[in-house]
């Protein structure tokens, strides 16, 4: 079952969309705030219907799609840390492969198939045989979430029927318009902000503000594409190895949510009249 046949289709045979969409960006180990985001947006009563991913956006994206709350992810992060689910790939074409993680899809998703997740569900991956992306949201699921989160280098890219796929934030960090026709209202949340830093400490930093910002050339067009963006500053105070850091991660996506929740700078739903 793919994302369309989630939604009923109007005369034309067009996918009347749902009400609300989230896209969750990818950005390595800052994508824990996804959890915090979505925690404060279930608290303020807001919970998206549609749900698109890519890279560690893919990952919290499918968890939650699966039925699980934010504070179970968060749990799982805690318990199952990813830096304890990443082994050494020499030989094979990156440093670490992630065959841990694909326990813990298997261990908390029923069967591996999109078509046992709770929501409509879909995710990017790069195809660089090709040189193209693609949206995956049918067929088998785990290979695809490891593929949306092989960062290039540093994780074993993922061979599916004899195509090789990357992270999918080569091309599409921010996967808004693969959900943008399916849903009334699109929030994005992007965790690598590229505004104003003031200074770096050191080649590494220079180096990752550098990756930010060529990513984030593919970002503006589907930052532009969502009805509300959630783009936390504090983003640039981690790295996108702070693995280790996963609680204060997850508490400033948390915090800045609530402040433009308290700002009114997100879709409250009406609470019902007395």
């Amino acid at each position: 079952m793919g994302i369309f046949d989630w939604f009923a289709k109007s005369k034309d045979n067009q996918p009347e969309p749902k009400g609300l969409g989230i896209a969750l960006s990818g950005g390595s180990a800052r994508g824990f705030a996804h959890i915090g985001v979505l925690k404060a947006l279930e608290e303020a009563g807001i919970h998206p219907e549609v749900v698109s991913g890519t890279s560690m956006g893919s990952l919290v994206g499918v968890l939650y799609a699966a039925g699980l709350k934010p504070d179970e992810i968060k749990e799982i992060v805690n318990k199952e840390p990813v830096l304890k689910m990443v082994r050494p790939a020499w030989g094979k074409n990156g440093l670490f492969q992630v065959t841990e993680l694909r326990k813990l899809l298997e261990k908390h998703i029923e069967k591996d198939d999109f078509s046992v997740l709770k929501k409509p569900f879909c995710l990017a991956v790069s195809n660089i045989n090709k040189g193209q992306k693609e949206i995956i949201s049918e067929g088998p699921l785990f290979d695809y979430v490891l593929a949306s989160c092989a960062v290039p280098i540093i994780f074993a890219p993922q061979v599916i029927k004899g195509t090789t796929y990357i992270d999918g934030g080569l091309y599409d960090n921010l996967p808004a318009d693969a959900i943008r026709k399916l849903c009334k209202t699109l929030i994005g949340v992007h965790v690598n902000y590229i505004g104003e830093v003031k200074k770096f400490n050191g080649i590494t930093e220079v180096a990752e503000r550098t990756f930010s910002l060529s990513i984030g050339e593919n970002v503006r067009p589907a930052m532009d594409m969502c009805d509300y963006l959630i783009d936390p500053p504090a983003m640039v105070d981690f790295s996108f190895w702070d693995f280790d850091k996963a609680d204060a991660i997850i508490e400033t996506g948390y915090k800045f949510t609530r402040k433009m929740l308290d700002e009114g700078l997100l879709p409250v739903p009406e609470q019902p009249k007395d």
